[in-house]
């Protein structure tokens, strides 16, 4: 897989605690992306720095685009790259919120355009978190916390400070999931788990793992493509 196909990086600006900064999702997509490239050979778009953020919207520092307008950037992006005659096009994500606009962009795009388009998130997540983390997640969600805080150090150490890190489990409300609930409103410290656990061993571990099982997914979409 050489030089048709080219990942395209869609994150979010949003806060990540007193001891991670605003850009951890496009810090994070963007080192994953950079290695899948290397592995590849694929070339690599600039980052798109803003996603759907909406729960953290009334803390500062936070940018929040619409979700449709997540979708209309997606699709300009295929649209635009597609005309270079590219087999493929891939958006790695590192903000979970994304994944609703990436799914149905990639639908639409289905109809609208020739080339495959995949969108990928950590692959096997809850696996690799069981496997290398200390402690659990907040019902699921990785926000500021040992897992996210370990993939930092290990791609970004500079911009971490553990002295910083905290432990914190919000209570989870009756009604979340349910209604309209602002995350920002639940955490005291912006943590969702426990970050005084990460460790830069454990983000390089993470690390392998997510780009060995992205390679593998790309290869096999590729493989497709040329038979």
């Amino acid at each position: 897989m050489r030089r048709e196909n080219r990942p395209c990086v869609a994150e979010a600006t949003e806060q990540h605690g007193h001891h991670l900064p605003l850009g951890v999702d496009i810090y994070l997509a963007e080192g994953v992306s950079r290695k899948l490239s290397e592995k590849t050979g694929a070339l690599l778009l600039p980052t798109q720095p803003f996603g759907y953020s909406w729960v953290w919207r009334d803390i500062p520092g936070t940018v929040s685009l619409q979700q449709h307008h997540v979708e209309a950037v997606i699709k300009d992006v295929a649209h635009s790259v597609a005309r270079y005659g590219i087999k493929m096009l891939v958006l790695v994500n590192g903000h979970d919120a994304n994944n609703a606009s990436m799914k149905y962009a990639t639908r639409e795009l289905a109809d609208e355009l020739d080339i495959p388009v995949i969108y990928l998130f950590y692959p096997n997540l809850n696996k690799v978190i069981e496997e290398v983390c200390d402690s659990p997640t907040w019902h699921g969600m990785v926000h500021a916390c040992e897992f996210e805080a370990s993939l930092m150090l290990a791609l970004k150490s500079e911009l971490v400070d553990m002295s910083k890190a905290v432990r914190e489990y919000p209570e989870k409300p009756r009604l979340y999931g349910r209604s309209s609930i602002s995350l920002g409103d639940l955490s005291k410290s912006g943590v969702y788990g426990d970050a005084t656990k990460a460790t830069k061993e454990k983000g390089e571990k993470m690390l392998s793992l997510f780009v060995d099982d992205m390679e593998q997914i790309l290869l096999e979409a590729y493989e497709e493509i040329e038979e």
